[in-house]
């Protein structure tokens, strides 16, 4: 099962693809139920039902209604059958969100109160045990299967931390696995003589390179990337060449910004910083075909869609890598900055190395590989689960 807001965080229509991408990979994983966030109705309700239509994803949620037919958008519930045990599913979104281009002809239900309906009525329709995808955050998940008899299960969504434990709230087993795909949680239910849960416990497990690839689904995935890749490729190159013929370019006239980026060819002339890892970042990329990938490239290259920075993977052999001004800032502002170098911070770093792309980074450890005058005796760094992901076709 999953609980909802899988959709990519970028609201431009380029990342349908991801999307449709991504119904189609839960499809083929035989998923049985997915939640609904206002993350799925980003592209509007009727791409998000056509895409239903196509893909078949059983898809449910309780409390986003149609003002139009009065009836809620999805099923409210499903009930699955697992051998002689009868699963009712529901899933619920919270009543204070944006729904986006979906505002004007949905509404939504306050929680509890769609919950207290649809947890009667699946009871009586035979389910015995009551599993909820929630998109309510960890405090309010709690607050619901607190008040709300019968939730057996609640799967905890939105913003909500990573416990490899789960706990039980009242007589609900909780399951918390973070954000980004990255984790999977195993709920084990024991049931009485009338299959009713007994007890429960869950147990979350991190996706790491540990885990064994499916080739077909591998296939799929790379697949996909490289022409997910090359699609952004050519687009950035017509909004590059659109841009030029509106400016007329630099070389026709047109005055770059007063502090802009300059590249490596200026700054090496001083300074060295070829040995580090920073000096392949570019590289990475090119190698699994994610030059021109948005959710890849920023942290790879230097000014991303500034003034004088990287535009297109062909600024690659100038702005690739992370360089000089990547931590120390624009070039031309170097004559401005004070005579003792510009101190680089745990926070600086963090602008890239975040939790989802760099989960085991620390910057005691971190930050010896990337000064001007390397160590002789450096500690060696901890493997990246996110980058034997990236390696092995699968998205970033």
């Amino acid at each position: 099962m999953d609980n909802g807001g899988f959709f990519p965080e970028a609201s431009d229509s380029l990342y349908r693809d991801k999307a449709w991408f991504l119904m189609d990979g839960m499809v083929l994983l035989g998923t049985d139920a997915v939640g609904m966030s206002e993350k799925e109705l980003k592209y509007g309700r009727a791409w998000l039902l056509s895409q239903l239509k196509r893909s078949k994803l059983p898809m449910t949620n309780a409390n986003v209604w149609d003002k139009g037919t009065k009836k809620t958008l999805l099923p409210q519930y499903l009930i699955v059958k697992k051998g002689g045990v009868n699963v009712g599913v529901f899933a619920l979104t919270s009543d204070k969100v944006d729904l986006g281009p979906s505002r004007d002809s949905l509404t939504l239900e306050e929680p509890a109160k769609a919950a207290t309906r649809v947890v009667a009525e699946m009871r009586k329709k035979g389910a015995t045990v009551v599993v909820l995808l929630s998109q309510l955050g960890k405090v309010e998940s709690e607050d619901i299967v607190t008040t709300v008899d019968g939730i057996d299960v609640v799967i905890a969504g939105r913003n909500v931390p990573v416990l490899q434990k789960g706990r039980m709230i009242k007589n609900t087993v909780a399951c918390y696995g973070g954000e980004k795909g990255q984790n999977m949680g195993r709920t084990i239910v024991s049931l009485d003589a009338s299959k009713k849960m007994q007890t429960g416990e869950n147990d979350v497990f991190v996706l790491g390179p540990e885990v064994v690839e499916k080739p077909e689904v591998l296939v799929m995935v790379k697949a996909f990337n490289d022409a997910f890749n090359d699609k952004m490729r050519k687009l950035e190159k017509e909004r590059a060449a659109k841009t030029a013929l509106q400016t007329g370019g630099e070389g026709q006239g047109a005055k770059p910004s007063v502090d802009h980026y300059v590249g490596t060819e200026v700054c090496q002339r001083c300074h060295q910083w070829k040995t580090t890892s920073h000096a392949r970042a570019w590289e990475t990329l090119v190698d699994q075909h994610k030059e021109s990938t948005p959710d890849c490239v920023p942290c790879h290259v230097v000014g991303y869609q500034q003034p004088g920075g990287w535009k297109t993977a062909d600024d690659g052999a100038k702005l690739g890598d992370v360089q000089c001004e990547n931590c120390h800032g624009m070039g031309t502002m170097h004559e401005a900055m004070p005579t003792q170098s510009q101190k680089v911070t745990e926070a600086t770093c963090k602008t890239c190395h975040t939790v989802s792309n760099s989960p085991t980074f620390d910057f005691a450890v971190f930050q010896p590989h990337i000064l001007h005058r390397t160590p002789a005796v450096l500690p060696p760094l901890p493997p990246n689960p996110a980058k034997e992901k990236m390696k092995s076709g699968a998205a970033h």
